[in-house]
This record gives structure tokens, sequence and C-alpha cells, in this order.
């Protein structure tokens, strides 16, 4: 993972004994982003669950969008500055539990999904909502005037990463509390500070081409290019991307291994260098604290656990290859591995009760929309239809006997945040949604008929891409 070299050296501060002077100010230095903005704020409970988005940027300019010397983009093996673009190929959601437990799911970067704030695109990979939308806020920023490359490189970068945060935000069903990331350029340099990353293959890889990977089977230390060709390569591997997905994850667990274990922060001289680095290349949202840094870095590796989301077949849209997902299954795994209370944690019953839904608004088609996803994710619909004369139209969930429990599934499937309410005018097991003027339909909902179909019409009676099983954050993994 390009960026978590970084945190996970922050996060293991208060493990070393020159640890707790340096994290008094560890948040110094460090560039903050407000891309949560004022709808996302960071809530995360400090001593309670918390839940942090990983971002690693393919990107060859600095952060003042400046193109690197290209002594570095050699050793990257990377293309030049124009190469990748601003693609997060790396997107790691973590959970953090009270008890400091940790679930980390890698989102497979060509994860095609829906979206409706960026112009011009219903879908795309989850990959390009941050450089599409970066391009998009700078070109209007251009238009207006606006020639600073540093205020268009600021401006555009903060709009990618609400644009990006929303979209894992959307397919997860899951709010970010914070987040952090990091540059192609920033992996290289923290890697180099560590001195090297011990990591395991199951086989002999070799991939000159492109990623530049050329390493023999079994345990082996590799330098800052190596660790780099080591998290990209896809090319040459049997499972593609998903491989390098589980790459990333095993290279997380080698840098902890080795921070854990390794003396790096009894070294002042290397750990000040670690320290210079990280505040150079990672950006890290509002809301991280001195303290939250010092609880990460009391997480043993072995309270980790990495998954990879599941992906439903590979497929080819508009030329171009991308994963088909089913949005609603992958909520489903995503909530139950992120319970608190496993125990009590269950998959919910399948919706028993018939839904009419209400168009009290102005937006044509909405309720028809609304009817369709609430369809694909297993409930039956009644009516479907405009507001009548003297029905409410503002967005409203009321529900008759026996449905209480159907109708907070139905609120939590369409983001509205009024609470349901039991209505003796409705017949036992009907519910009545009315969508009005207020309601803004999550982009989930508002393609879910188009991804509905994307995901039962299938080119091909090939498996399902296999995610592999889960990886522990404790010692060296092997991987494919």
């Amino acid at each position: 993972m390009r960026f978590l070299v970084a945190l996970v050296s922050t996060f293991t501060l208060a493990l070393t004994g020159v640890g707790w002077w340096v994290a008094h100010g560890v948040i110094n230095g460090f560039t903050i982003s407000h891309a949560l903005g004022i709808d996302l704020p960071g809530t995360g409970n400090i001593n309670g669950a918390m839940n942090i988005l990983l971002i690693g940027l393919d990107s060859r300019r600095d952060q003042d969008g400046n193109e690197l010397p290209q002594e570095l983009l050699d050793q990257l093996h990377a293309g030049d500055s124009d190469s990748g673009g601003y693609n997060t190929n790396t997107l790691i959601l973590v959970h953090v539990t009270p008890d400091n437990h940790v679930v980390a799911f890698s989102i497979p970067r060509d994860d095609y999904v829906p979206v409706d704030d960026i112009s011009g695109y219903s879908h795309i990979k989850i990959k390009e909502a941050y450089g599409l939308k970066k391009a998009e806020v700078a070109q209007k920023l251009n238009d207006e005037g606006v020639t600073d490359q540093r205020e268009l490189e600021s401006q555009g970068r903060e709009a990618g990463r609400t644009a990006t945060i929303a979209a894992v935000r959307d397919l997860t069903g899951v709010k970010v509390n914070y987040f952090a990331e990091v540059s192609l350029a920033g992996f290289y340099d923290l890697t180099a500070a560590l001195g090297g990353v011990e990591v395991c293959l199951n086989n002999p890889v070799e991939d000159d081409a492109y990623s530049g990977a050329d390493f023999p089977a079994g345990k082996q230390t590799l330098n800052p290019s190596q660790a780099l060709a080591f998290v990209r390569q896809r090319h040459n591997l049997d499972n593609g991307d998903l491989d390098r997905t589980h790459r990333q994850q095993a290279f997380i667990a080698s840098v902890m291994h080795k921070l854990q274990s390794g003396g790096v922060f009894g070294d002042i001289g290397k750990f000040s260098n670690l320290m210079s680095v990280a505040r150079k290349d990672v950006v890290l949202s509002s809301g991280w604290t001195n303290d939250m840094f010092r609880r990460l870095g009391s997480i043993s590796g072995s309270n980790i656990e990495f998954q990879t989301l599941p992906v439903l077949r590979y497929d080819n849209v508009n030329g171009q290859s991308v994963n088909i997902v089913d949005s609603a299954a992958i909520r489903s795994t995503v909530s139950a591995a992120f319970s608190d209370d496993k125990a009590a944690s269950t998959t919910p019953a399948a919706p028993t009760s018939t839904v009419d839904v209400i168009n009290g608004g102005d937006m044509s088609g909405l309720a028809a929309m609304v009817a369709a996803a609430l369809s694909a994710h297993g409930f039956s619909t009644g009516d479907v239809r405009s507001a009548q004369a003297g029905e409410p139209t503002t967005t409203r969930i009321d529900y008759g006997p026996g449905a209480e429990a159907d109708a907070k599934q139905l609120a939590d499937q369409l983001a509205i945040t009024a609470a349901p309410q039991s209505s003796d005018q409705e017949t036992p097991g009907r519910i009545r949604v009315i969508l009005g003027n207020d309601y803004d339909p999550p982009s989930a909902i508002s393609s879910a008929s188009a991804t509905a179909a994307a995901v039962t019409k299938s080119s091909s009676d090939e498996p399902a891409p296999d995610q592999g099983k889960p990886l522990s954050g404790n010692g060296v993994p092997c991987v494919n």
C-alpha cells in the first residue's frame, strides 16, 4: 500500500522509547485536507469505533503539481508525469473497533460504480473519481480566470478527494471519519527511509515490460524501486489485479512487522528521516489527533485482518476492462465485518412488506427509479405513482402493523434520515414512502436500475473472480 507505510509509521510511534516526545507534536507539519467537508465531519470517537480511508494516488507529480525529477521517475519504473493521471490505484477502508481490532477492506480499483457528481459520467471505475473530478474543477477555475498552478492543483485535489470519499461511501454504505493519502513518490521515499522491506512470494515472478517486477520465490528484502514494482505488478499473475491487491496487503503487514520488531524507532537518525518524509508526502484529513496516533500505535499486527471486496465478474464497457460488482452484497459484507457486536450481528432478514412509492416532488420519474432499485434489493413494490391532492409532499416513511423492521431497512437503503412512523392508516405489511423535493437519492439508488441490469446480464459462464482468503497483519505473509 503506497501510503500506508507512512500511516503505519506514525501509528506505531507510541511503541517506542522516543515515540512519546515526538508523538506530542506528530500532527505538526502534515498537509491537512478539509475534503470531508461539513457533510462528512471527522466524528470518529477516539476511544470508540472509527472508519479510516487510505488513498494511494498514482500521480507522478508533487503536491504543487510539479513534475517529479526524471531520475526519480526512472527509479519508479512508472512512465512519465503524464502516465497514471490521478487514479487512486489503492483504496483501503479500515474499521477500528472499540477494543482495537482492525478489519481492512481493499477496494479493487476497477470496480464499476455509479456516480452523480461528475459531469458527463453516470458510471466510472472507482479509481477514476479523483482524477475526473480534479480535472473538472480545475477546468472550471481556469475558465474563471484562475491561473496559479498551486491553487489549481490544491483545489482540484480537494475536489478529487471529496469525490473519492463519496464513491467509497456509496459503494460500501460506510461513512468515512478520517482519511490519509500518499503518492508514488511518497511510497518510494518512505520505503527508502525504512531501509528496505522484507516480503515473501509463493512463486517466482517476472514483468519487465510493465511494473519491472523480477523476483524469485521465497523471502527477500526489497529496495524502494523493487518494492514499488512488487505492489504495482498485475501482469503475469494468475488473478491479475486482485493478486496485486493481495500484494499490497502483504506489504503493509511486512512494514508493520519491521516497524514493531526491527528497531527503526530506536535509531534516532532513521526515525527523524522517516517522519520528515511522512510530513512531506502524506496528506491527512482534518480531525486527526496525537491521541489517535498513540491509540493506533498500540494495535498489534495479530489484531489486523485484511480482506478484499468481492467482484461478480470482469467485463468490458466502452472498450475498458471493468469489475462488475453487486453493491447490495458489498454493503452487507462490509456491514457484517464492521459490526462491533459480532454476537448480535446478523444479516437482515429478507423484507416481506409491500412498499408503495410516491413521488411528492418535481423530479420526473423519481418514484419509478426508486421502485426499480428497491426491487433489485429484494423489496416488493405496490403502487408507484405521483402524489395526489392532499397527500404529504415531504420525504417520509409510514408503515402498518408488522412492517417496522422492513421500514427501518428501507430507510437505510434509501438514505432517508427521518425515522419511519407507525400509521394506523396503513394496512398490515404495507409501507408507504413519500419522496419530496427534499429527497436526494444516493448514487447507488439513482443508478440502481442500470447496475442491476449489469449484475444480472452476464456475458460469460466463468466463475466469479477469487478475492482470496483474509490475510493476517501479523508477520511477513507469503503471497502470489
